[in-house]
Order: structure tokens, then sequence, then C-alpha cells
């Protein structure tokens, strides 16, 4: 299958260290299946910092997402458990709260980001929440990177 990463910078090889914290699946490398949602997201890099926009392909075998070889956490849906990672990550102190190698699962948009802030505010239960997820259109999923081990398996075209 192919991935697509968006950027400001174009590089050849990934560093786990560039990776920023406190983010959806934790510190890591995120990529798209699809090449415009990366093209969005190299867009709002460039907005943020500068730079020029830039789409990175990889080609990376998906039957690794079932493999053994790899330890894997797949959020197919919106769900508590996926809404405990999300924010367990987003307010670790300590870097990455688990050890997979490869997460796959709905991204926490703005609009995603709204109703997470709700529910830490206490306005709505996490059932609530849950249920306000699911009725969103317009579901985008993100594939996280987290360690050596995964990162040897993409292949930049």
């Amino acid at each position: 299958m192919k991935l697509f990463h968006g950027t400001n910078i174009d590089f050849d090889n990934i560093d786990l260290k560039m990776s920023k914290p406190n983010k959806d699946f934790g510190q890591g490398f995120y990529l798209s299946d699809t090449r415009q949602q990366a093209e969005e997201l190299a867009m709002a890099r460039v907005e943020l910092t500068g730079g020029n926009p830039v789409v990175i392909e990889y080609d990376f075998d998906e039957k690794l997402l079932h493999d053994k070889s790899l330890k894997v956490k797949l959020f197919e849906e919106y769900t508590e458990d996926w809404a405990n990672f999300i924010l367990t990550n987003r307010n670790s102190t300590n870097g990455n709260i688990h050890d997979y190698d490869i997460v796959f699962g709905p991204i926490a948009n703005d609009r995603v980001g709204r109703q997470l802030w709700r529910y830490r505010n206490h306005d709505i239960d996490m059932s609530t929440l849950v249920k306000n997820l699911k009725f969103m259109k317009g579901i985008t999923f993100q594939y996280f990177f987290g360690t050596e081990r995964a990162i040897k398996h993409l292949k930049k075209r």
C-alpha cells in the first residue's frame, strides 16, 4: 500500500527524535493513506512554520498490520478505548504511554478536538463523546509509526 507524509521539508531518513510529543497516538511518525490528506497537513505545516509543502510517498506492506513481528493497535472507529488512548497520549508528561510499533485509527481533528475538550471539561460524559463522534461525517484515519522496528518497513518512493 502507499502511505503519504505531509511536511514542509523533504528528507530521506525518518528521525523519530524530530517528532513532537503529545500527539494523538504519541510521539512518532504519522502518515495517511490518502494524498489529499497529506497535502492538507503539509499546507498546515507551511502556515505554521514556513517552507514549501512536500508530500513524501512510502510503500508499506499492509500485511504487517496483522503480523506478529510488530506490536500493532488498530482502532477501526471512534470508541471509548480510542478516546481514552488519545486523551492519555495528548496529556502525557513522560513521552509515549504505550509500546506499540504501529497504531492505526481516526484522526482527532479540530471538530473531534472540540468534543474531547467538552469531555475534559465535564460538559459531556464518555458515552456522549463517543456518540457525538460517531455522527460526524468525513472520518479520516492516520498511521502512527513509533519505533525504529516499524520505520524500517517504510520504503520511500
